[in-house]
């Protein structure tokens, strides 16, 4: 009785994680488990920066939108996370970039997989 009593604590006391998925404009929804996420609190433009290392993939949450760019180096992103205006070096560095698909973090030939 003992033993069941403490599986069931351990049980309740558990911290659950549910896995977020969130909806790509263009792409669908995608899991965030592989990605690091930050909030950002100090732009009025980007709200959270999500990056995958190992793919390379970014997710930018702006205006309560995510969108996916593709094989982005990590120091794009620390260049981002750092920049004295991060929409500023956004727009100029990220998203006239790669927006259309065309341009070097574009997700053109890049499948996402699709979590439903």
């Amino acid at each position: 009785m003992t033993r069941l009593a403490f599986m069931l604590a351990l049980l309740f006391t558990a911290h659950w994680e549910e896995a977020e998925i969130v909806d790509v404009k263009g792409r669908g929804p995608i899991d965030l488990a592989p990605f690091t996420c930050q909030e950002v609190t100090r732009s009025s433009v980007i709200s959270r920066v999500c990056y995958d290392a190992e793919s390379r993939r970014m997710l930018v949450q702006r205006y309560a939108a995510y969108q996916q760019y593709c094989d982005v180096p990590k120091e794009t992103i620390d260049a981002l996370l750092n920049a004295p205006s991060m929409g500023q070096y956004f727009n100029a560095n990220i998203n006239a970039a790669g927006h259309d698909g065309n341009g070097p973090y574009g997700c053109r030939m890049h499948k996402a997989p699709s979590y439903q």
